[in-house]
């Protein structure tokens, strides 16, 4: 076989067949994709996100053959793996006698630093391309927001909607408004069926054992019937189509609501192929306007999704490479505790913890506001470190990978970088979480309840949080009516709940 004058790096994350490396066949190059403990490793990773990587980068090797493209791919269980990218690299450079190495660009911090000083450790020259899949390039958001303490999102959402032109009727927002987020907090009244999660039945059982055998550390469940998740573009796409003809007409209204009656609601679910690049933005933005212009949805279901796609993944992408590498030890409350076991098993007495844990370890996935006011919430509340909350959302979402998750996790869950990207703390008590779902019905907890037995453990920990943190926010304008109405109780009442929170913090593990 003929050797290789290039070796073409293609990470977990770049499975883009429509990236401008692809459109010509040159038997010069040979395309490299590796399985490898170096990455398995990081944190403790949910046995389906293990398995959905490794099944849609051998579907994208599969398709680059048949595409006549070479391919060398190595599975983790290959005699010849070393685990790790230079390792790996050094002998295939070896082997084809290659003069070069390329890569696109990666997307997580440690990989770019890594793959940036790859020619101190390799005998090629080394040269980068743009990934190009994002809307923005790594810098446009710093650019946007140069000189600004904060970065609102709502400001780059709109400037992103300009130049794109999307959602924009001569020079203003399509509807008359730029965001219809007021509308979209109902909690789930059944008013609309909600259609089935969509599942291609994919078999991963020869992928899980080789992971098992392999001894990787894992986390969660991976029943057929739980692996719901497509693995290569064409079920990407057919997920798309689902999505905009079934759910997308229901999910403005119901996007922040919770119940145990669907763990996947109206939510699209395709951010595992979005951020494995199997499907671009542009074209799931496409689809979904394409669904308003026919009527098939309106305008405050299809502006919600906008705003996740245009405006929140290109912003959080923005502010991660604006603020790499310092924002992955931000802690702005000093938080120390650790992270409760149920967080890994579900088992706690709290409905809405369970429900949100269970659901998290069965099917790798669980929607934003189960995220941020639920499992995030009670982590904030109760001082978790950022670090441990960081670990724990990478490793078990099958969407999580670092530029995405941190900035979500570590700034608009868990406040640690003291308000860059959340006007204040999302926190609240039993009542938000009460209104929003039907997770409190038959709870061991009363959600009425803030000091007395059985009193819901978010109420008391939601005003201790407070009381512990005033001299930090005190002057935050939106955390105003909070204090002030802390300030109301009797001084009874405020000692009963802060003696309340001090039993729970005291035992965390019980609850």
């Amino acid at each position: 076989m003929k050797h290789a004058a290039t070796i073409r790096l293609v990470l977990g994350d770049q499975l883009n067949p429509h990236h401008f490396w692809f459109d010509q066949v040159d038997a010069s190059v040979v395309y490299v994709l590796m399985e490898i403990r170096q990455e398995t490793d990081t944190v403790s990773h949910h046995i389906q996100k293990v398995a959905a990587f490794f099944a849609a980068m051998r579907a994208f090797a599969e398709t680059l053959r048949a595409g006549g493209h070479r391919v060398n791919y190595l599975t983790l269980d290959d005699p010849s793996n070393r685990q790790e990218f230079i390792g790996n690299l050094r002998d295939i450079i070896s082997r084809e006698g290659a003069q070069r190495i390329e890569y696109q660009l990666p997307d997580e911090w440690r990989l770019d630093q890594l793959l940036s000083q790859l020619d101190q450790h390799l005998p090629v020259s080394v040269h980068a391309v743009d990934s190009a899949h994002f809307l923005t390039a790594r810098g446009d958001l710093a650019d946007h927001f140069r000189g600004k303490k904060r970065f609102l999102m709502e400001s780059f959402y709109r400037a992103m909607r300009k130049r794109h032109g999307i959602l924009m009727a001569d020079g203003a927002p399509t509807g008359g408004r730029w965001n219809f987020d007021q509308d979209n907090r109902n909690r789930y009244d059944g008013k609309v069926p909600i259609p089935p999660p969509k599942s291609f039945g994919n078999d991963v059982s020869g992928i899980i054992d080789m992971v098992h055998r392999a001894g990787v550390t894992t986390i969660g469940t991976a029943d057929p019937e739980d692996f719901t998740w497509p693995v290569n573009r064409e079920q990407s796409l057919a997920l798309l189509t689902y999505f905009v003809d079934h759910l997308l007409p229901g999910f403005g209204t119901y996007q922040d609501a919770m119940t145990t009656t669907s763990w996947s609601l109206f939510h699209s679910r395709l951010s595992f192929s979005l951020n494995t690049k199997m499907i671009s933005p542009q074209e799931v933005l496409t689809a979904a306007v394409a669904s308003l212009e026919k009527g098939t949805a309106g305008i405050g279901q299809v502006e919600g999704f906008v705003r996740q796609i245009l405006g929140w993944r290109e912003y959080v992408r923005g502010i991660y490479w604006a603020q790499m590498p310092g924002y992955a030890s931000l802690n702005h409350f000093g938080h120390r505790a650790a992270l409760p076991s149920y967080y890994w098993t579900g088992d706690t007495r709290m409905a809405c913890m369970r429900q949100a844990v269970t659901q998290s370890l069965r099917y790798a996935y669980a929607h934003h506001i189960q995220r941020l006011m639920v499992t995030g919430n009670f982590a904030l509340l109760a001082g978790i470190a950022p670090d441990a909350v960081d670990a724990w959302y990478l490793g078990i979402y099958i969407d999580a990978v670092q530029w995405v998750e941190i900035v979500n996790t570590r700034g608009m869950s868990q406040f640690a970088d003291g308000g860059m990207v959340a006007t204040k703390p999302y926190i609240s008590s039993a009542g938000y979480i009460h209104r929003m779902s039907d997770y409190c019905k038959g709870c061991r907890y009363d959600h009425r309840k803030r000091s007395e037995d059985a009193a819901c453990p978010f109420n008391s920990l939601y005003w201790a949080f407070l009381n512990r943190h005033r001299a930090l926010l005190k002057n935050n304008p939106r955390m105003g009516m909070m204090y002030r109405t802390w300030e109301r109780m009797s001084a009874q009442d405020r000692r009963a709940a802060l003696a309340r929170a001090d039993r729970y913090l005291a035992d965390v593990e019980a609850l």
